[in-house]
């Protein structure tokens, strides 16, 4: 009875010490956030702060979603710390309750949310991200609207005129308008034809438009156009899916997602990874509980508080970093995506686990 009661009471110290560090975490992004595109729109006549209001609201939880590890381990020291300040800590070691026991209650909440974290959160987080990101675009006009993609995206698509390999530098509208474009195309045969480099390409019903194309052959000169009507049988649905970035496709549509690219010939990986990565995230949650108890269980017996909360602090962001280095390997092909996505929670809730044992008698 008194541990049923005991657990109920930690169990909601930590989550109240969890939500208010998410809560301040989301204030703080969005102030910053706004801010900041104030500062960028400065130029653009006529903008209204209640726009940049609403495209800061609908890029918050795609931010924050991010974030809600680090939440998870700062609240859970905070949580432990404050416990420990207060003795309280002391009086239910005294009633015979184990560090195990008042632990678990913190485990069973943060897996529960990194399941709604994955299954809730993240589809309205990357829903709610591309509507901010069309706001932004109508806001900053098509000029200025496409997004850099870094090395670009590569396209393949196959005709009645033959197969071409599309690359684009950037896009718009998740790939239906695309910047600095380049097109291969080959015969029926597979050979080589030509080379196409254009300003933009705009996806219509059945073909894409391209704007001010210039004309790359073997053994001729190159030749300009205003426009070219590229055939493609690809609809929106499918350009979009091969033009987005597997952070900003919701967890549900994932599957599909992976389908498509492998069908198409293109590289999965990043969407196998995030798809590992969400399922992975209520067991990353709870190495992030377990590093956090194995560093603040023994602040007032002992001292040493501000080492020790440095140290789980170090140990949080090394696990983050374990994840981005496990996930850019997985990227590569070099690494499996379930493994990439596992060995951070797998080994911070070893590192967690060895050192409760070290320090607790059970």
């Amino acid at each position: 009875m008194i541990a049923g009661t005991l657990s109920r009471y930690f169990g909601r110290r930590f989550l109240s010490a969890v939500m208010a560090v998410f809560a301040g975490t989301l204030v703080l992004t969005a102030l910053i956030d706004y801010l900041e595109l104030l500062r960028r729109s400065a130029d653009i006549k006529e903008v209204s702060p209640l726009v940049i209001a609403q495209i800061t609201l609908f890029r918050v939880p795609f931010i924050t979603e991010r974030v809600m590890p680090f939440a998870v381990l700062v609240g859970a020291m905070f949580c432990y710390l404050n416990l420990s300040r207060r003795l309280e800590l002391v009086v239910a070691r005294g009633a015979g309750i184990s560090a195990w026991q008042f632990i678990a209650p913190a485990l069973i909440i943060a897996g529960f949310i990194g399941v709604v974290l994955t299954t809730v959160y993240n589809p309205i987080s990357a829903t709610l991200r591309e509507y901010s990101t069309r706001l932004e675009a109508d806001l900053s006009g098509r000029d200025n609207s496409f997004r850099s993609t870094g090395r670009g995206f590569w396209l393949r698509q196959r005709s009645e005129d033959g197969q071409a390999v599309i690359n684009a530098k950037s896009s718009r509208q998740q790939g239906i308008e695309l910047g600095g474009v380049t097109v291969f195309r080959f015969d029926a045969d597979g050979h080589f034809r030509d080379r196409i480099e254009a300003k933009s390409a705009t996806l219509e019903e059945g073909h894409w438009r391209l704007e001010e194309p210039r004309f790359y052959a073997s053994g001729m000169a190159p030749s300009d156009r205003e426009t070219l009507l590229l055939k493609t049988p690809l609809t929106p649905v499918q350009v979009g899916e091969s033009f987005a970035t597997p952070e900003t496709v919701p967890f549900w549509e994932l599957s599909s997602y992976i389908d498509h690219a492998e069908s198409a010939g293109l590289a999965a990986a990043g969407y196998r990874l995030q798809y590992y990565q969400l399922l992975a995230q209520p067991f990353y949650l709870a190495a992030m509980v377990l590093l956090a108890a194995s560093v603040s269980l023994r602040f007032f017996r002992f001292g040493g508080v501000q080492k020790i909360v440095l140290g789980g602090i170090g140990a949080g962001f090394a696990l983050y970093i374990l994840s981005k280095v496990t996930g850019d390997l997985s990227k590569a092909e070099l690494m499996g995506p379930s493994i990439a996505a596992g060995l951070p929670a797998a080994l911070g809730s070893m590192v967690g686990l060895i050192a409760l044992l070290y320090q607790e008698d059970g």
